[in-house]
């Protein structure tokens, strides 16, 4: 993939800039998501190993236990460094990094973790049996994995359209929720949606709403996550390639055409 991105120039992916030029994603502005997701990622820690977790007999659960408790420590720890002005200013791409790490951790593992701990617990008013569970996590897993290919593929092909250059129609669709639909990519997570319901459907015995919501809810977060995966990457890419993707020390967005330095 990034062999295909180094063959494209920097005026294709000037409409990526955006998030920048708005001061949405300004280093000063992710160092605040940064210092903020620190309790978000303890709370939603405590959510899925304690609450969810509580009566799971979901296989292997003390090893996820252990590894995303190293992983969510390692990014708490990068969290509260990179919240801080001198590093991030520093360490612009880097910090960027982090920022997806962080992003993905919380809004797309943390929920699906929790799901798959429901699937197989006493709370969940579910009959699964483990062939099932192992089912439904391969299945989900497939689907975001095609979600995230099918999406990757669709986004280089409208980069090597021109469609992010200044004044194309992704440029003045940007804002609008048309210019992000992507058909293929929609009908895989239907499909993915309509095979949680009917797993659902087949396995409960009675209905907890909140349980059944927190199945639902995670591999929806966790496909959605995937399908804006692709783009946060590209950016990353940017920021690496290009100087015009990043802030000088006053904090002002550098100019296309900006001449390439090292953090």
């Amino acid at each position: 993939m990034i062999l295909l991105l180094d063959k494209l120039q920097e005026d294709d992916f000037a409409v990526l800039r955006g998030p920048f030029e708005s001061g949405r994603q300004r280093p000063n502005s992710l160092g605040g998501m940064l210092a903020f997701s620190i309790l978000l990622q303890l709370l939603m820690f405590v959510l899925t190993y304690v609450v969810a977790a509580d009566s799971t007999y979901f296989p292997y659960a003390d090893i996820v236990f252990v590894i995303h408790s190293m992983v969510t420590a390692t990014l708490i720890l990068l969290s509260i460094i990179f919240s801080f002005p001198k590093v991030y200013m520093s360490l612009q791409k880097t910090q960027y990094f982090i920022v997806i790490l962080v992003s993905q951790n919380l809004f797309s593992l943390y929920l699906y973790i929790s799901a798959l701990f429901l699937l197989k617990s006493d709370v969940s008013g579910m009959d699964v049996t483990f062939d099932a569970l192992f089912t439904f996590m391969y299945v989900t897993l497939v689907v975001g994995f095609l979600v995230f290919i099918i999406t990757s593929f669709r986004f280089y092909v409208l980069l090597k359209k021109g469609f992010y250059r200044k004044g194309s129609s992704k440029d003045k669709l940007r804002s609008n929720f048309e210019g992000k639909i992507n058909i293929p990519t929609v009908i895989v997570a239907s499909m993915g949606l309509t095979y949680i319901i009917q797993f659902i459907a087949q396995n409960s015995y009675t209905l907890e709403v909140e349980v059944i919501g927190v199945i639902i809810i995670g591999p929806i977060l966790f496909f959605t996550m995937l399908f804006v995966l692709p783009e946060q990457l590209v950016i990353l890419y940017c920021k690496y390639r290009f100087e015009s993707f990043n802030f000088d020390k006053d904090g002002n967005l550098k100019p296309m055409g900006s001449e390439r330095k090292d953090d």
